[in-house]
């Protein structure tokens, strides 16, 4: 059936959440889950065959809409021919797993109430965790198959509620991939299978040169009732994309990049208290958050105006979560998912900001971002001297790597005049050829670096203060890239490239205004916002030499970024499109 007009939800109206009435007087755990049928559902998606032959370009058509809740559901047009349980004993003989035991309660979040998941002493194969799972289920509820999704999601935030003290069981980051290597597995011989999906030619992680596991290669994630994935953004705030193999259903909440400053300042002044922070403000809730442990219900979110939705994953359907996206969930009984992160291009921005804030807290990134923004500029500086000029699409997104590229570029040019200065006779090595970590900030420095007599490990370049106090002098040594002219002209010419898109974007706007019409360009304006942002981050990036640049940490990537200015077919349901007005906003929102 259609939905009506009413039900819809707008951009506008999802982020106006209306804020619970707390009663001052005590109430049941029974009384306090009207909050549940408040959440706003998240997208859902159909796509046709043809559109699900690309995930990284599907994701980029979706992303303008589903990007605005921070996740989505995708329901393919295949299916997966090998169970789960067979290709598990066919392709990995002996696997066996150790799960972490999870307490099924929400702590207080003090010195003495923390939530913390230890290791079990008890490992199993596939099929006994699913016995074990099972006999839980039929404990509890007198069957171990599964009650409706919203009856799950009540008897969850009531059990946590209780605080019983009980526990449940979690297989979770366990090595490995349930996808077939049959041929004739039509999903696992597609490119939306996990083992493929990070290192395809339009997602940026095939620039990294190592493996890492749950980040380019995929990882198992075995449930049983209530098992929990804590509140969480993804490491250097990447895209994630979950498969459900087989089991039991999971409920997710996400949050989106828009209003996760505002998640992160109602964690810390109503979940955290003072005590358990290393540092006053968000900086300390986002250092908690990443330790994965934090569960706590959505209400406090919607009580406090920040926009949270969800969605209930079976079997056989994707769900996805976009940059710095905020998100949890737990399972309805026994379950096995796998996970994996990718990045297309529209994630540069986010992975600067994630970059920035690490350095701030001396917090080693899990990948090389520099390392692969500088070789995706390069990449497609080479393409645009060959006049290898793509499709639009791709030209949206080719300016959210050049923008940043050419801001990094900057930043350097300035350090290093800085160092200039404070030693005329400094020597420079052009002979850099590996990404080196900062001793002081942990930041990944692939452009240049310095070495002195002070410190047996290299720094980065942004140390102004320990730069300026260092009284090595003439033994310090600066290492930089041998390409860094190639570099320094590539940023150049984007910049050129820039100005000419902005001054073609403005005739095309003047000449849309004058013809009568309102507002902007079938959201082209959403994605050159941020493109102009990054590019006036380039132009003015000249620093204060007083300046200590490694602690400019709070870079605000709450902006979500998206990448096509087509909005093109999404594949939704032509049921609940049928029902959509046609004079309706160009934000419409539309669910399968």
């Amino acid at each position: 059936m259609p939905m009506k007009l009413k039900q819809k939800i707008e951009f506008s109206s999802f982020s106006s959440v209306k804020k619970i009435k707390q009663s001052p007087k005590a109430s049941k755990p029974d009384d306090d889950l009207e909050w549940m049928n408040q959440i706003t559902e998240c997208p859902v998606y159909h796509p046709s065959v043809e559109e699900f032959e690309d995930p990284l370009r599907y994701f980029q058509q979706i992303a303008p809409e589903a990007s605005k809740y921070g996740i989505c559901k995708i329901v393919p047009p295949l299916i997966a021919t090998a169970p789960t349980g067979v290709v598990m004993k066919k392709e990995k003989p002996g696997f066996r797993f150790t799960p972490k035991v999870q307490p099924l309660w929400v702590s207080r979040w003090t010195m003495n109430d923390k939530n913390t998941f230890f290791t079990s002493r008890k490992s199993y194969t596939l099929r006994d965790f699913e016995v074990m799972a099972n006999k839980v289920s039929a404990n509890k509820y007198c069957l171990s198959g599964c009650l409706p999704s919203a009856c799950m999601e009540r008897e969850f935030w009531l059990e946590m509620a209780r605080g019983k003290k009980g526990t449940v069981e979690y297989g979770v980051n366990v090595d490995g991939s349930a996808f077939s290597s049959s041929s004739n597995d039509h999903l696992a011989n597609s490119k939306w299978n996990l083992k493929k999906l990070p290192r395809l030619p339009r997602s940026t992680l095939r620039l990294v040169e190592n493996d890492i596991p749950g980040v380019t290669d995929p990882m198992l994630y075995i449930g049983m009732l209530f098992s929990m994935f804590a509140w969480h953004v993804e490491d250097n705030y990447l895209y994630s994309i979950n498969y459900h193999h087989c089991g039991a259903p999971k409920t997710w909440y996400g949050v989106p990049a828009t209003a996760a400053n505002e998640f992160e300042k109602v964690i810390q002044n109503h979940v955290y208290t003072r005590e358990i922070l290393s540092t006053n403000g968000p900086e300390g809730a986002f250092e908690m958050l990443a330790e994965k442990t934090t569960m706590f219900s959505p209400k406090i979110l919607l009580q406090n105006h920040v926009p949270v939705c969800k969605v209930v994953q079976l079997p056989g359907e994707f769900v996805g979560t976009f940059p710095r996206a905020y998100h949890a969930g737990f399972s309805h009984g026994f379950n096995c998912g796998e996970a994996v992160n990718f990045a297309a291009r529209d994630w540069f921005p986010f992975g600067g900001a994630a970059n920035e804030r690490y350095a701030f807290l001396q917090k080693k990134p899990i990948i090389p971002y520099e390392e692969i923004l500088c070789k995706e500029a390069m990449l497609i500086s080479i393409k645009t001297a060959k006049k290898d000029y793509t499709c639009d699409l791709d030209a949206e997104s080719n300016r959210l790597v050049k923008g940043p590229f050419a801001s990094l570029i900057h930043k350097y040019d300035g350090a290093i005049l800085y160092l200039k200065s404070l030693d005329r006779s400094l020597n420079i090595l052009s002979n850099l050829k590996e990404t080196v970590s900062c001793s002081l900030c942990m930041r990944d420095c692939y452009v240049a670096h310095v070495k002195c007599d002070c410190r047996l490990d290299p720094i980065c370049v942004f140390h102004d203060k320990e730069l300026s106090d260092c009284g090595c002098g003439s033994n310090r040594l600066l290492y930089v890239r041998g390409d860094l002219p190639k570099m320094k002209n590539a940023a150049k010419k984007f910049e050129e490239d820039q100005l000419i898109h902005e001054a073609e974007k403005l005739m095309k706007h003047d000449t849309y205004i004058n013809k009568g019409h309102k507002g902007g360009l079938n959201g082209v304006e959403y994605v050159d916002t941020k493109i102009q942002q990054s590019n006036a981050s380039a132009r003015g990036s000249k620093r204060s030499r007083k300046q200590k640049i490694c602690n400019n940490g709070k870079v605000d990537a709450g902006t979500t970024v998206n990448r096509t200015a087509k909005r093109g077919k999404s594949g939704i349901s032509a049921k609940r499109r049928s029902g959509v007005n046609k004079g309706n906003k160009k934000c419409r929102k539309r669910f399968s």
